[in-house]
């Protein structure tokens, strides 16, 4: 659409801080008023508008979507968004291991084991392992214990929870990246495991390279979110 505005301005509010156009507040897609947490994330969205040029372009306004999703979508649905990340531990994909080739088995060994690890000695998850495709079963008391974790999160940084968890098809890589175990970088590697595994040895179509251009773009997204909440 084209912009309608001359400037974007942080303004204070009750409990945090809005973004304003020409003096009016951003809303929500179901027209709430774009209500932010703290004064660096909000600077952080009135820069992405501030930022547009004749024509508004929504996938330019990141920040705006994920504040918009935590107030339109969460909110409202929070404990079904809670089960449906969590849910993820029960098909995590470190826990499915290939067979063969043995530097490929060695190298999901060394990243994604120390992970599920440290899944273990954080959260008290310890989640099982099996070779193929085969599905595992996992133990309650695991499962139950992610589901704990992940419904620590409050209703935004479940957005960035679920973003980085459904880009890597790992709840225990989400949870590394938000909890600072892994950088935004370090967990497009592990969940890209096999795939970069695969390039090496025959290379990457174009296909391939847009596919994961976007799962990083979100991983990175979801972190960056993620700081900005816990700024100030």
């Amino acid at each position: 659409m084209k912009r309608f505005y001359r400037e974007a301005a942080v303004v204070e509010a009750d409990q945090g801080f809005t973004v304003h156009l020409d003096g009016k507040p951003v809303r929500t897609p179901a027209k709430h008023e774009l209500r932010i947490p703290n004064r660096t994330l909000a600077e952080a969205i009135a820069a992405e508008w501030a930022a547009q040029g004749e024509t508004v372009k929504p996938l330019t306004l990141p920040l705006t979507r994920l504040v918009s999703t935590g107030i339109d979508r969460v909110a409202t649905r929070r404990t079904e968004i809670i089960h449906e990340i969590a849910n993820y531990a029960g098909t995590d994909l470190l826990c499915y291991r290939a067979t063969d080739p043995a530097e490929l088995v060695a190298r999901q060994e060394r990243v994604w084991q120390s992970l599920l690890d440290w899944a273990t000695e954080r959260f008290d998850a310890p989640l099982c392992t099996t070779q193929g495709v085969s599905p595992v079963a996992q133990l309650p008391t695991a499962l139950t214990a992610i589901e704990r974790a992940v419904a620590t999160y409050d209703n935004l940084l479940l957005v960035a929870l679920h973003l980085a968890t459904s880009a890597a098809g790992s709840v225990v890589i989400a949870l590394a990246l938000l909890e600072g175990k892994l950088n935004a970088e370090q967990a497009f590697d592990a969940a890209q495991l096999d795939e970069s595994f695969q390039i090496e040895r025959w290379g990457e179509d174009a296909e391939q390279t847009k596919q994961r251009a976007g799962i990083r773009e979100d991983i990175t997204s979801a972190a960056r979110f993620a700081a900005l909440l816990r700024a100030d």
